[in-house]
């Protein structure tokens, strides 16, 4: 479950919803569940708060899902929420400091 995300639909404000999983690129619509505005309020074309919502996906101009949303955050973590290794650090280089003073005189 991707909690908070944000739905930015074409000509209107932004909504916060949930998400049960990312959208695919086979999919044709975006099913949310406790969609509300930014403000926390129930948008007015919604009748119950615990409704399931389906957006076509051609009225969505696109899908803003905060790093906080994914659960342990995005350093370390893909997408879906699964562990990425890391790539070894490169080591930190070390200057030469004749080189730098002759850098310096120039």
């Amino acid at each position: 479950m991707i909690r908070g995300a944000i739905v930015h639909i074409t000509n209107e404000q932004p909504l916060r919803v949930d998400l049960p999983a990312l959208p695919t690129a086979g999919d044709a619509c975006l099913i949310c569940t406790n969609v509300r505005l930014l403000s926390g309020r129930l948008p007015s074309f919604i009748d119950a708060a615990d409704s399931l919502v389906v957006f076509p996906l051609d009225h969505i101009r696109f899908l803003e899902i905060p790093a906080r949303s994914l659960g342990e955050g995005a350093p370390g973590y893909d997408l879906a929420g699964e562990r990425v290794e890391e790539d070894e650090a490169e080591p930190e280089l070390v200057l030469d400091e004749d080189l730098l003073r002759r850098i310096r005189e120039t």
